[in-house]
């Protein structure tokens, strides 16, 4: 038996399922065929003494076809195909490597053994994408391991390595060499040793490790770990269940409960971020034959901590980046500051002494532009000043070699007059970093109307390289996420001077699923920060006399945030806990006073409104605007830059999800008790909310012209 994805093949008396479908081996319908047809065949052929079952490639089974969730539910397909795979009469042996997870993980544990090669990583991962095993896993894996273990690792989600799996007890064996022929040999020695099938089902369930006081604690933990989600709690229900459920009534209810999560909110929201980070790559409008240049040497210009940071980015994609600054001190802090982060990763043991080493010698310092000579892109990444940034572009102008792509970090400058300072403005793209720019996921990669389409897919070819999500975005001030956070922020501080403590407001926020309270992160981001660019843009904002006062107040006192040990809050030397400061209240206080803000009480519901409605309001805005190309592309830009909690999906489908007349009968709510001046909803959010649409129908509109540029 043979096909394109599932192949069948006996050596002697040991037949091999051998499974190639690229590009990791996804579970998809034609695999479950193949594996079907492999089955039915092994049964009919007399002779066979062991089954073996494989996989091509990079890995093992890496789980189910995501894309499939939004289907028909397949639980009943999977249990029938795993429940054959387990009753065959002769020994079955799953032979491991890559990463297997989820319903890859699954498919192991209705194999009677199973081996894997050093490096193999295994898990159960699902709670993260708002759903629980659902192909057996949550009554098979507490046979093997108890509920107790299987648990942690569901609610841990986490991977776990080949040792680990043997200590836990659902690994047999760590095998050597190739993967297939090692599979082989434990085969053919089980049937030299005369061993039989081992079906997890028939094995029983330890009711010690389901006890009150171990399902209290891992349910106190899921509900720490996972806010606001039902997921780990489902999983919770599902494997408990193994300790007093017969096995097929346990795998009855475990569909049940698999199903009841596919379509809950929670998972629905996972997923789209999960589909919308992979969209992000597919540009509209961009010629075929626009190819990405190469890029194999980079430069940055500003070794703050930006700078630093983006240095460092290239330094772990294995690729030399020259760093620039103006003075020798500057280029000194920055490299000690670079060194530091890599000595604090080989101390949590995450690098080698050896590693650092490697990838501090990657990174060139200088302070002479002509060293930018042989860079393939370079990113400037200095202060927000305009005159700062195109005078650096004049000298990168003079310096750079044809074809460099010359990048800007600013998250707010109009970069059409950076690139109008250079005689190149085809090469002139924004790449806009987040900070600790070598952690964050996020890129928004600003392109103008002069930026070359080549340049574009350069900017997403070295996001790949760098392991960033890039969103495509056109000029605006701010961008997508920076625009958008003017509106959430303004409204943040308003109240605050209407009486509700900076804690409340942050409280308010993070029970919500804010991963930082705003006003927090404006004291983690420095509040002289936003001061500075509320300032240089004083021109661009409403006739409005209490707006962005409070960062204002507390500035001209003195309180710069965590670097000076206050701001909204009071900090400790060398601790970020935040404590209420009653000198802050009263600064916000005080300032009321002066503005004639009446104060009032707030909800926790008031405040989570009037930070989220302008979020989403302004993001509608840009997406009917064209700044960004697709409402989903909104979405990624807030989860992965902005901390917004992913399973709620992003702002705009958390718009979808409550439904845009909720959302734009609250704007009109606040805009009668407000005014006009921030509270009136955009036309496209009207218009959708008039007709019953949904912002997914507007994108969906649109998918059809979109390109993959990888």
């Amino acid at each position: 038996m043979s096909s394109n994805i599932v192949t069948l093949t006996v050596a002697d008396d040991v037949a091999v399922i051998t499974v190639h479908n690229p590009p990791v081996n996804t579970i998809t319908a034609a695999v479950r065929e193949g594996l079907f047809t492999a089955i039915a065949d092994i049964r009919s052929r007399p002779g066979v003494a062991a089954v073996v079952l494989v996989c091509e490639g990079s890995t093992f089974f890496s789980g189910a076809d995501i894309g499939e969730f939004s289907g028909p539910p397949k639980e009943a397909e999977f249990r029938d195909l795993l429940r054959r795979l387990e009753q065959l009469p002769v020994p079955v042996v799953a032979g491991m490597h890559g990463v297997v997870l989820g319903g890859g993980l699954e498919i192991t544990l209705a194999c009677h053994y199973r081996v894997a090669v050093p490096g193999t990583r295994f898990g159960l991962p699902e709670v993260t994408l708002g759903i629980i095993p659902g192909a057996g896993g949550t009554q098979r894996m507490p046979r093997l391991i108890g509920v107790e273990k299987t648990l942690d690792l569901i609610i841990g989600a986490r991977p776990v390595d080949v040792s680990t799996g043997i200590a836990l007890g659902f690994i047999d064996a760590e095998v050597q060499g190739e993967v297939k022929a090692a599979t082989i040999d434990f085969a053919r020695k089980l049937v030299h040793d005369q061993a039989g099938p081992r079906r997890t089902w028939e094995r029983s369930v330890d009711a010690a490790t389901a006890t009150p006081a171990i399902i209290d604690r891992l349910s106190a933990q899921a509900k720490k770990h996972y806010p606001n989600r039902q997921a780990a709690l489902t999983a919770i229900k599902a494997v408990s269940a193994a300790a007093r459920l017969p096995f097929e009534e346990g795998l009855s209810y475990e569909t049940e409960l698999a199903n009841g999560a596919k379509v809950s909110d929670e998972s629905k929201a996972l997923v789209h971020v999960f589909f919308a980070e992979r969209d992000t790559r597919k540009v509209a409008g961009l010629p075929a034959d626009a190819r990405p240049r190469t890029i194999a040497r980079g430069g940055v210009v500003g070794a703050g901590t930006m700078g630093g940071g983006i240095a460092i980015c290239f330094a772990n994609a294995g690729m030399p980046v020259t760093l620039l600054d103006t003075n020798q001190e500057a280029l000194d802090r920055g490299l000690g500051v670079i060194g530091n982060t890599y000595d604090s990763m080989v101390k949590r043991g995450r690098l080698t002494a050896e590693e650092k080493d490697q990838r501090m010698a990657l990174i060139s310092p200088t302070l002479e532009y002509s060293d930018l000579m042989s860079a393939d892109v370079v990113i400037e990444a200095v202060f927000e000043s305009m005159d700062l940034k195109t005078k650096i572009f004049k000298a990168l102008d003079g310096v750079a070699k044809p074809g460099a792509v010359l990048a800007t970090n600013t998250s707010t400058l109009d970069i059409r007059q950076i690139a109008a300072a250079t005689r190149r403005p085809d090469d002139i793209v924004g790449l806009h970093f987040f900070s600790p720019a070598n952690v964050m996921p996020l890129l928004e990669v600003v392109r103008t109307e002069s930026t070359a389409p080549a340049v574009i897919r350069t900017a997403f070819d070295l996001a790949k390289r760098l392991r960033k999500t890039p969103v495509l975005a056109r000029v605006c001030y701010g961008f997508i996420g920076n625009r958008m956070m003017e509106g959430y922020a303004r409204e943040a501080e308003r109240m605050a001077l209407e009486g509700a403590s900076p804690r409340q407001i942050d409280n308010a926020l993070e029970a919500w699923g804010m991963a930082m309270g705003i006003l927090a992160v404006f004291d983690m981001a420095g509040i002289d920060v936003g001061v500075n660019v509320h300032r240089a843009n004083a021109d661009r904002y409403p006739p409005d006399p209490s707006y962005y006062q409070a960062d204002f107040a507390l500035h001209a006192a003195g309180r710069l945030g965590q670097k000076n040990g206050k701001g909204y809050y009071k900090y400790s030397p060398g601790d970020r806990a935040r404590h209420e400061d009653p000198e802050a209240v009263q600064i916000l206080r005080d300032t009321a006073r002066r503005l004639d803000i009446p104060q009032r009480d707030h909800s926790a519901e008031e405040i989570v409104e009037r930070c989220v409605y302008p979020l989403i309001n302004e993001g509608i805005r840009i997406l009917e605007e064209g700044v960004a190309s697709r409402a989903s592309d909104v979405d990624v830009v807030w989860c992965a830059g902005y901390g917004f909690p992913r399973y709620r999906g992003g702002p705009l489908f958390y718009a979808d999800t409550i439904g845009l007349k909720t959302v734009h009968d609250g704007i009109l709510k606040y805009r009668d008790q407000f005014g006009p001046m921030h509270w009136e909803p955009a036309p496209l959010l009207a218009r959708l909310a008039a007709e019953g649409r949904t912002l997914s129908d507007w994108d969906a509109a649109r998918s059809s012209r979109l390109e993959d540029p990888s």
